[in-house]
């Protein structure tokens, strides 16, 4: 297991390369010191060509533990394109779940910006939840970084 923190315009990010397989992406500096693969070097190339603006740079081996159901919604993530958005409902519908299903599997993404739970919105374009950096200002920074249309911010 090979871990790397990456500096970015947000704060922190961490990587971990499990069997050349990402498998686990999160905010917030390594806990443990740097022991970067070949892989997480190839990851901090595309986080900073996406802080450039290049749109989902990331092509990268994935292997989060999920259900079959978060896999599926995974899927339906990495379909949104860079700049867009879908919302909760959209992907139930998708997915033949239901939303809160969906909110709750977005919650538990553990590859958030590579996998783009931030482009999904409640309906409305009411901009819902985000568990990763500082919450719901982090997915807003990201959306806006994505120049997406404008949300509503929870109160």
């Amino acid at each position: 297991m090979a871990i790397l923190t990456i500096h970015s315009p947000i704060g922190p990010l961490y990587a971990i390369d499990d069997n050349d397989k990402i498998s686990r992406f999160g905010f917030g500096a390594a806990q443990v010191p740097d022991d970067p693969s070949p892989l997480l070097r190839q990851l901090a190339e595309m986080i900073d060509s996406y802080f450039a603006g290049q749109a989902d740079p990331f092509d990268l081996p994935l292997a989060p533990a999920e259900t079959p159901f978060q896999s599926k919604v995974r899927a339906a993530m990495l379909a949104i394109p860079f700049g867009e958005t879908r919302t909760y409902g959209e992907i139930a519908h998708d997915v033949a779940g239901n939303p809160r299903a969906v909110g709750q599997a977005c919650g538990r993404n553990p590859i958030p910006i590579i996998v783009p739970c931030h482009r999904v919105l409640g309906s409305g374009g009411w901009i819902g939840g985000f568990s990763g950096g500082d919450g719901v200002p982090t997915k807003h920074r990201l959306l806006a970084h994505e120049a997406s249309t404008t949300f509503a911010l929870t109160s």
